[in-house]
């Protein structure tokens, strides 16, 4: 069993961290009105778990959250590595702001998350981007009070990206998006390498929370009647591999499923090869556990999967899925795929369209490879043009869409128990929900029903959404 080495911040420096956050409060009191701040996040789950930590900071600092960047006394932008697109997004909005630092000298700018880790980027910052006060990545978000505090202080300018395996911090103040569903983050980082994913080199070593660490987050947010728990990781499978004892992620769903409480456990994402014959019947054993896997397959051609270092073969992956549909005929599967990985020919890519074909994901997230300095991946050769890797990602929306479609359609008649989460966006139809298995539904009737489950027959189906009708 692997043992990556944990660093675990002592409980004593959280504390002074949470001081001093009182402390910066404290600063605030001769002002006649309280600060704003205003926290920005792009990218995946963990990112939007982290900026509810950084919101919670900033609320013992004494700020109320604005909208408006012109009036944000801070602004903090909590960024994305994965995809260049974000990145640029990144680069466009964090120039943009040199005007309201003009117009509000005082306005304190930071970059946080897996881009500030990078030191490419710490250094663009630096050379090019002289308006942003302060530079961190995810390994010192515990730290965010005592740099908010030196740069109200003393000004100047922070840059803290140390290398390091990761850490884990506990007892930090969150503010949770209002709703009834929540985050929780069961271990952070990715020992996996994959050759085009700069993820393990930003956010560390895996680390894994401690279950009964877990199992308290679990019991407040139920008691705050949260109704949805999405459990977090960048591959929940390999939880507890560098815990001592007997643990791993399937007996951590058993002790959550076995809490008191109605609501449901989802969670993501999945590595293919940490994708047991345990952890699928441990779902099927589980009454709160939804019957739904985020399970990311990439590519269908063997070889392209050996050279993005995925440690399953096409095979492997399709055996997995009669795994878990053995256990759970009713399971609802979504994927994500890259299309036109370097090297990738036309033939193999036929291949991913033939797991398409086999699997019938109820849903996709598909990109085109999008190279990421730092990676291997990003040093291949890749002589197939983005012109022509668009033709075959058309391709694959196209055969997805239909199946998407055709899936969806089948709900229509069934009555499915509906977690009813937000208002609508569709005059027709005042609220949304979502089934066990992720699928958006539109349906009418009254704001108070948020946050309950609700019987719902399915009237009509698209390609992306669900629509019904209150039964019962």
């Amino acid at each position: 069993m692997k043992k990556p080495k944990r660093i675990e911040v002592a409980p004593a420096d959280v504390s002074r961290q949470r001081e001093i956050a009182k402390e910066i409060h404290a600063l605030h009191r001769h002002r006649q009105t309280p600060p704003l701040a205003l926290v920005d996040t792009y990218g995946c789950q963990q990112n939007e778990a982290d900026s509810e930590i950084i919101r919670g900071y900033l609320a013992e600092m004494g700020y109320v959250f604005t909208d408006a960047e012109r009036d944000a006394d801070v602004i903090i932008i909590n960024t994305c590595a994965v995809r260049e697109s974000a990145e640029n997004r990144v680069w466009g909005n964090v120039g943009a702001l040199t005007h309201t630092k003009r117009d509000k000298p005082e306005q304190l700018i930071v970059l946080c998350g897996c881009m500030a880790q990078q030191e490419s980027v710490a250094e663009r910052v630096r050379d090019s981007f002289r308006h942003v006060d302060l530079v961190f990545g995810p390994h010192a978000l515990w730290r965010l009070p005592e740099f908010i505090k030196q740069l109200l202080t003393e000004r100047g300018r922070i840059f803290e990206i140390s290398d390091t395996e990761g850490t884990i911090a506990e007892d930090l103040p969150q503010v949770r998006t209002e709703g009834p569903a929540a985050w929780l983050s069961i271990m952070y980082g990715c020992d996996n390498f994959c050759t085009y994913c700069i993820v393990p080199h930003v956010r560390g070593r895996e680390r894994s929370r401690a279950p009964e660490r877990i199992l308290e987050d679990a019991k407040k947010l139920i008691a705050d009647g949260v109704k949805d728990i999405t459990l977090l990781g960048q591959n929940v499978n390999a939880y507890g591999q560098d815990l001592d004892g007997d643990m791993d992620f399937a007996w951590l769903l058993e002790q959550l499923n076995a809490l008191p409480g109605d609501f449901l456990i989802r969670f993501m994402t999945s590595h293919p090869k940490d994708a047991t014959e345990r952890l699928f019947a441990a779902m099927a054993r589980c009454d709160k556990v939804a019957k739904h896997i985020h399970l990311p397959v990439q590519a269908g051609n063997s070889r392209v999967l050996s050279a993005m270092n995925r440690g399953y073969t096409k095979a492997d992956y399709l055996e997995r899925i009669a795994t878990a549909r053995r256990y759970m005929p009713e399971i609802i599967l979504t994927s994500d795929i890259i299309v036109g990985f370097p090297g990738e020919t036309e033939a193999e890519f036929t291949d991913t369209l033939d797991v398409l074909e086999t699997v019938q994901f109820d849903a996709l997230f598909t990109f085109i490879f999008s190279p990421r300095s730092g990676t291997p991946a990003a040093e291949m050769d890749d002589p197939v043009s983005r012109a022509e890797k668009q033709v075959w990602f058309d391709r694959l929306l196209t055969l997805q869409n239909d199946i998407s479609a055709k899936r969806h359609r089948a709900y229509i008649g069934t009555v499915q128990r509906i977690l009813i989460d937000g208002k609508g966006d569709d005059a027709r139809y005042g609220l949304t929900g979502r089934t066990e298995g992720g699928r958006l539904i539109r349906l009418a009737g009254d704001e108070a029903l948020i946050g309950q489950f609700c019987q719902v027959e399915i009237t009509d189906a698209s390609t992306w959404s669900l629509t019904g009708k209150l039964v019962g």
